[in-house]
């Protein structure tokens, strides 16, 4: 039956209708999805590329080159050398024991090296590159870079590791480098992006410590291209880091190497200055440690070792260590009488071989006394007597203010570890540390270098070389900086009367050079280099009354730790002083049998610049010398198997 034409209008408008509302929609749709693709792919473009860069592009810290050590010749003493590594990237890494098993497998694992690397990969962030493995061989580096693609964030590297190529001789000076430690990192407020790198290594003590911001340099960055398994496709592009400054000391590494070689099988210390510059050109402490172990990690039963050794290899002596200076002192008291007119030349002091100061009896070393000294002779035979008396009169301040003025009592601004202040001490000083007033018998016994007095070996190398020249010669490491000369230790005058600076160094000479003096035994033949010097003994016991009485026991009779400290001071040649030199032998027993032997020899090799001719020795110590030079000429720069690359 055919539908009315009305109906068949009435069904097409209705149809229209919804055809027009459906395809409006529809518009309405494909419009708002055109908007939303407009609105991601042109105004947050760039947001969407730095998110797409991120997943395929890391960012890498490039560790700088550290800067170099040289010695004042140009000789290498610290250096950077290949190191092969690798290292572990956790958040490319997935399943990281998984990872680290097939690295084993490949690879020998040091056990305590593997659980340090776990520690570092659960506490820092996943995009930190974490050292797994170090000093590895080039067949190790080549099996992993075979196999990379079933290590997913293991990268094989070569980097650089600290070599110091001279060993002991420096240890101390120069000191060593180590990977930074939480308690580094607590030091400081911001720390540099380089320090949060596993395992970069920082100075931790001595002058790769003291000038660490020098040395470091500046970080640079690569931008490297990865695939999802993030392993690293190409380098994209890389900036490089500025390397750390180049340094040069003032050390002669001859004389260094000689002089710490001179010192075996003692616990002393020596330094050598130059005395117009103020240059070190030796600073030993003995025993001494391979800085090398510290740098690739030091296993416990080494680091005890060093701990327990009684000879204490771990402090610099030089200019930590701290000893009463003995007879070495009274240069400095008598000066000190001198300038105030407390003594003329020609005074005599009667020693009858002690003195009797408020019921206290202050003995001389010498037993019978010297009868009538001098001042001259008291220097050259080291009369205690002569010295008591001197400290009543001039008395402990104007004592300690001469001792400033040669250079003791003060820390000596130098790249160091815990370079010492020692101390001069003034009855204010007594009173505020010890809690007491300050009595004749401590003057008498500060006026022979016991009591409160303490000095360095550096000290007293700055002393001989100041009464040697008469100005304030000041010390100096550090040579040059990236080719730039520091400035001189040259000082100006001490403001001291001459004439008395010269009859003290006239006194010092006849130590080294009169039958009567004490380092007679211990003298220079040669003309042109002849020396003065000073002998020291400093006790580390009380010596009763009874033992007095019966007789004082040697040192060789004694343990190793109640004998006596050996000291040696002096300056060569004496009529043109080039060098200053301070020994010290810890419980070594008298300074003219112990300490004065060692600087005479490391004096001669200093002025001669090598072996010196068996000449200028005594003709006695001759074949003892020719014996000793050759054994410590395996030492010397260049020698068979000692590496000797000059910059």
């Amino acid at each position: 039956m055919r539908r009315p034409s009305r109906d068949t209008a009435e069904s097409q408008r209705r149809i229209t209708r919804r055809s027009l509302f459906l395809g409006g929609g529809m518009t309405a749709m494909v419009g708002a999805l055109a908007l939303r693709m407009r609105y991601l792919q042109v105004e947050q473009a760039d947001q969407f590329r730095l998110l797409a860069d991120e997943n395929r592009i890391n960012i890498r810290l490039i560790p700088p080159s550290r800067g170099r050590i040289f010695d004042r010749n140009g000789m290498t003493v610290a250096e950077n050398v290949p190191s092969y590594r690798i290292t572990m990237l956790r958040e490319e890494a997935g399943d990281v024991e998984n990872v680290l098993a097939r690295l084993s497998q490949l690879v020998d694992l040091d056990p305590e090296e593997l659980e340090r690397a776990r520690r570092d990969l659960e506490r820092l962030r996943a995009d930190t590159p974490v050292t797994v493995a170090e000093r590895v061989s080039w067949a190790d580096i080549s099996r992993v870079a075979v196999n990379t693609p079933a290590l997913p964030g293991v990268t094989p590297e070569v980097g650089l590791s600290r070599r110091y190529p001279h060993g002991e001789a420096y240890a101390h000076v120069v000191g060593y480098v180590g990977p930074v430690s939480d308690r580094d990192l607590e030091k400081l407020d911001a720390p540099d992006a380089l320090l949060l790198i596993p395992r970069f290594q920082i100075g931790k003590i001595g002058l790769e410590a003291e000038r660490e911001d020098m040395l470091r340099g500046e970080a640079g960055t690569k931008r490297v291209e990865v695939n999802a398994a993030g392993r690293v496709m190409r380098e994209l592009n890389r900036q490089e880091g500025i390397s750390g400054t180049d340094i040069q000391i003032t050390l002669d590494n001859a004389l260094q190497t000689y002089t710490h070689a001179r010192l075996a099988g003692e616990s002393a210390a020596t330094v050598v200055m130059d005395c117009e510059t103020g240059d070190l050109l030796a600073c030993a402490s003995s025993p001494s440690f391979d800085p090398n172990l510290f740098v690739r990690g030091i296993s416990v039963a080494d680091y005890k070792a060093l701990l327990d050794d009684e000879y204490r290899p771990l402090p610099n002596k030089a200019v930590q260590g701290i000893y009463p200076p003995g007879s070495t002192f009274k240069m400095v008291v008598a000066l000190a009488a001198l300038e105030d007119g407390q003594v003329d030349l020609t005074e005599t002091v009667y020693c009858p071989g002690h003195l009797e100061v408020s019921g206290r009896r202050f003995h001389c070393w010498k037993r019978g006394g010297h009868g009538n000294v001098d001042l001259h002779r008291s220097i050259r035979e080291s009369c205690d007597v002569f010295y008591y008396e001197m400290a009543m009169r001039v008395g402990i301040e104007k004592i300690s203010a001469m001792a400033r003025r040669l250079g003791l009592g003060q820390a000596f601004d130098l790249p160091m570890t815990s370079v010492a202040a020692g101390l001069t001490p003034t009855k204010d000083w007594k009173i505020v540390n010890r809690g007491a007033e300050w009595v004749i018998g401590d003057s008498v016994n500060a006026a022979i270098g016991q009591g409160f007095v303490l000095a360095s070996p550096l000290q007293l190398a700055v002393m001989s070389a100041r009464l040697a020249t008469g100005r304030e010669v000041m010390p100096r490491l550090i040579k040059s900086v990236d080719g730039v000369e520091a400035p001189s230790g040259r000082g100006n005058g001490l403001g001291l009367n001459e004439n008395n600076l010269r009859e003290v160094r006239k006194a010092m000479y006849a130590v080294s050079n009169n039958r009567r003096g004490t380092a007679y035994s211990s003298r220079i033949i040669e003309d042109a280099f002849r020396m003065a010097g000073k002998t020291g003994t400093s006790q580390v016991r009380n010596i009763s009354s009874g033992e007095r009485a019966s007789g004082v026991r040697r040192n060789s009779d004694l343990p190793w730790r109640q004998r006596d400290h050996a000291l040696f001071v002096n300056f060569a040649p004496f009529d043109n002083p080039k060098i200053a030199v301070a020994v010290v032998v810890e419980h070594g027993g008298g300074g003219s049998t112990a300490a004065a032997p060692i600087a005479r020899d490391i004096t001669l090799q200093a002025l001669y610049g090598e072996d010196p001719p068996l000449a200028a020795y005594p003709t006695k110590d001759r074949g003892r010398i020719k014996t000793q030079q050759e054994k410590l000429r395996q030492y010397r720069p260049g020698a068979p198997g000692e590496e000797s690359d000059r910059a």
